[in-house]
C-alpha cells in the first residue's frame, strides 16, 4: 500500500512528512464541535482514494456513540475548558 514511498527522494519524503504532520496537527488542534465531524481532508492526505462506501450508523446508535465519545473526553481531559457554544453551519 505504501510502495510509492520507496520511489521518493529524501527531499520528497521530507515534503510528504511535513504535509502529513500539518494534517495531523490541524486535526489535533480541532476544538468544540469540530471534534465530532467527518474529516475527509485528513483522510485525503493518504495516496489511496477515500472509500465512498462508508457505513453511517442509524441515529440511535450514532447518538449513543457521540455520548460515549463525549464521556471519554471527560475521562481523558477532565480539566479541559468547556464551551456552551452551539454548532453553526
Amino acid at each position: 500500500m505504501d510502495e510509492d514511498l520507496d520511489r521518493l527522494t529524501r527531499e520528497e519524503l521530507l515534503t510528504e512528512a511535513r504535509k502529513l504532520r500539518a494534517g495531523i496537527r490541524e486535526h489535533r488542534d480541532s476544538t468544540g464541535h469540530e471534534l465530532c465531524w467527518h474529516h475527509p481532508r485528513l483522510w485525503n492526505l493518504l495516496p489511496e482514494p477515500l472509500s465512498r462506501d462508508l457505513a453511517v450508523p442509524a441515529w440511535p446508535q450514532f447518538l449513543r456513540g457521540c455520548v460515549r465519545y463525549r464521556e471519554s473526553l471527560d475521562a481523558q481531559l477532565p480539566d479541559a475548558p468547556r464551551t456552551s457554544g452551539e454548532h453553526s453551519d
